[in-house]
């Protein structure tokens, strides 16, 4: 089920104002979902929990870190060419990716409120934190003389149905995930110094543990609910989830790589290592791990990177649009084939594994 707010008259954009990428299947998207079932939610397996994240939140320990010091001010024109598209690319995406965290948490925050006191105060400070990730990467857009109106954006994007299980999977991934791609970058710049082209990637540190507290809430709300982890339905959910936000960042690795090459990154070791540590996080949460270490794992997920940017080289052609999509469909079929098996090998017991450590 997919709503699409009202679309106003076409404006033309203002001076400086980037028109947001085209949506496609790998770009950040705008969700909403069964709000009456989040209200209902029977949290007690895990309100203790909640309740001291929720003061850890109230604390706002980040709250002076967001703050463009003297560093910022400066010009960024020598960084040109390739690597300013790409990393005005990368600003725009993780722009977009925050800003539909704060809409989603902003949105159950309010249709919460009153009904379940504990969730809507959390949703409301988590939409905090993302609205402070979306005006930071924003004015970091602004150094390079574009933005994003973010007032625009949220009038004429595609809002997206989800069930709230499956918000509650791909949140706590996308959350976590997102952890391990922000920790990576610093402590790799942090060995590497030279590569740190601009000062944002300073604030990851601090920014990750965000991302990581985010992702321990969900953590919480998906081990209170049983039906998420004690089922044979939840592990089958589980390595959808889990495949299809590891296949996403594959391919979108794979398409910006010309980006962590800037950062003295290679693409597919920086991917892997990615996909290897939120596959370990997520089994604290999931009943399941998939089996990355499994000889065919990473090959077919590079498989599905290589056929995703033939298509992308088709759709830049010239060819009429028929042409493109008849030279594109075995392409895809390739990728859909390929996510199959890898769905197909036997994914680990985490569940047994958290049972063998107790």
């Amino acid at each position: 089920m997919v709503n699409t707010l009202p679309e106003s008259a076409p404006k033309q954009p203002k001076a400086g104002i980037k028109q947001p990428s085209q949506e496609t299947i790998l770009t950040p998207r705008f969700y909403t979902t069964d709000f009456e079932t989040a209200a209902s939610l029977d949290l007690s397996a895990q309100e203790a929990e909640l309740t001291a994240m929720l003061e850890e939140m109230r604390a706002d320990y980040n709250r002076h870190h967001f703050v463009r010091d003297e560093v910022f001010e400066q010009s960024w024109e020598h960084i040109g060419g390739e690597s300013r598209r790409a990393f005005i690319e990368y600003l725009e995406r993780s722009c977009i990716s925050e800003f539909s965290g704060f809409l989603l948490f902003k949105e159950l925050s309010r249709r919460l409120k009153g009904r379940n006191p504990l969730l809507a105060e959390i949703f409301q400070l988590m939409a905090r934190d993302e609205a402070r990730h979306a005006g930071f990467l924003n004015k970091a857009m602004g150094d390079f003389k574009v933005s994003l109106d973010l007032g625009t954006v949220t009038k004429t994007r595609t809002y997206t149905f989800f069930p709230l299980e499956w918000v509650i999977y791909t949140v706590y991934l996308s959350e976590k995930i997102g952890y391990w791609r922000y920790i990576i970058i610093y402590r790799h710049l942090q060995k590497h110094p030279e590569n740190q082209f601009y000062p944002i990637f300073r604030k990851f540190e601090s920014w990750c543990q965000d991302e990581n507290r985010h992702g321990d809430i969900f953590k919480a709300l998906l081990r209170s609910q049983p039906q998420l982890w004690k089922t044979w339905k939840a592990r089958l959910w589980s390595r959808f989830f889990l495949l299809s936000v590891f296949a996403t960042h594959t391919l979108t690795v794979h398409e910006r790589a010309s980006f962590y090459h800037s950062l003295g990154l290679e693409a597919t070791e920086f991917d892997c290592q990615v996909v290897r540590k939120t596959n370990e996080t997520a089994g604290r949460a999931f009943p399941v791990m998939l089996n990355t270490e499994h000889p065919q794992f990473f090959p077919r997920l590079q498989r599905c990177s290589d056929y995703n940017l033939k298509i992308a080289e088709i759709e830049r052609s010239s060819a009429p649009k028929l042409v493109k999509l008849i030279r594109k469909l075995p392409l895809i079929g390739a990728i859909v084939w390929n996510l199959l098996l890898l769905y197909l090998i036997k994914p680990i017991d985490a569940e047994a594994l958290r049972e063998t450590v107790r």
